[in-house]
């Protein structure tokens, strides 16, 4: 009746200990949003030169729902193209959403001006849960993003996003990148 492990050794020489069998399929899809957050924030060095960490929030429809949250742009990849990853918590409509997005933006400069346009999408993962009367129910869902925005060179932002598969439908929020 003991809690048996399996250890296993990472590449990096840390050794840590797993269950061999998870309690629920939720602290998988944590976990496994832990691990990829992690690894977007540790993976770019340019983070430290340019980009930024940022908050924002908005409204989005199907699901009618106000959403906030954080995201880390890591400054350029390649000329004019930034990762910016993103988690948002959309609450309203006797749901929860929790999406977790990988958007690549390229920035369009404008002329004379302090604002920049750019442009991008990328995958979602997104975690639903249903609250309605003590009968929760929670289900997990792929996505994609294009999405639109405009952003001065101050940090401030607006953004306009189409979700597609199981995405929310539109959202439109606005930021601040520090």
């Amino acid at each position: 009746m003991g809690f048996h492990a399996k250890k296993t050794h990472l590449s990096f020489g840390a050794t840590f200990a797993f269950p061999f069998r998870m309690k629920t399929r939720l602290s998988t899809r944590v976990a496994f949003l832990s691990l990829s957050l992690a690894l977007c924030m540790v993976a770019v060095p340019a983070f430290a030169q340019s980009g930024g960490a940022g908050v924002r929030g908005g409204v989005s429809g199907d699901p009618d729902q106000f959403y906030f949250g954080v995201h880390l742009d890591t400054g350029p990849l390649v000329e004019m193209l930034t990762f910016r990853p993103n988690v948002e918590i959309g609450l309203g409509d006797d749901l929860t959403t929790v999406a977790a997005n990988f958007e690549f933006v390229y920035w369009i400069p404008i002329r004379r001006t302090a604002w920049n346009i750019y442009a991008g999408g990328g995958p979602a993962l997104n975690v639903y849960r249903w609250d309605r009367g003590g009968d929760d129910q929670t289900d997990t869902e792929p996505g994609f993003n294009i999405l639109f925005g405009i952003q001065h060179y101050r940090g401030v932002f607006t953004e306009f996003k189409v979700g597609l598969i199981d995405s929310p439908e539109i959202k439109f929020g606005l930021g601040f990148t520090f």
